[in-house]
């Protein structure tokens, strides 16, 4: 089910927002509210408020819990500009445009989680070291060899071989 929380008139130009949302679409809520709370912007903050308001919706309107979320879409719009005007040389005015933006967050609990990287690092690494284990025990040496070769003395010159190429 989609749930979404929209903020109105954000005081913020919807450029500068949309950096922030960018980052967090397409992530388990608990990753998105921690890259917002850890960047260090304006609009991050503002995106957080829409993004917990979203969760809190989603929790009381329609009963769904907050570890299953993922952040569907997260959308920026441009909003009002104010206009005002400050003088210039020679009584002429210049313009000023003060931005505003409509941040719309949708949360879903139909999208699966996806592992993260490094999570599918560890896995593969796992499924790599399994085979190699079970065929080192198999092919492992006998106990007596072992401590034959480490008695070697060490100052024995290293053995040269040569190829041919056919």
């Amino acid at each position: 089910m989609q749930v979404s929380s929209i903020y109105r008139g954000a005081r913020i130009s919807a450029f500068k927002c949309r950096e922030v949302t960018r980052e967090i679409q397409g992530k388990p809520v608990a990753a998105a509210l921690d890259i917002l709370t850890f960047t260090p912007r304006k609009a991050a903050r503002l995106v957080e408020k829409t993004l917990k308001s979203a969760i809190a919706n989603a929790e009381n309107n329609n009963n769904l819990r907050a570890d299953r979320l993922v952040v569907q879409e997260a959308v920026v719009g441009e909003g009002p500009t104010f206009k005002r005007f400050q003088p210039k040389a020679r009584g002429s005015a210049g313009p000023i445009r003060k931005r505003t933006s409509n941040i719309r967050i949708i949360v879903t609990d139909e999208i699966e989680i996806a592992p993260s990287r490094a999570e599918k690092r560890a896995a593969a690494a796992a499924r790599r070291k399994a085979p190699k284990a079970a065929k080192a025990g198999k092919k492992a040496a006998p106990p007596s060899a072992a401590p034959a070769a480490e008695a070697a003395p060490e100052t024995a010159a290293p053995e040269t071989t040569t190829t041919t190429q056919e």
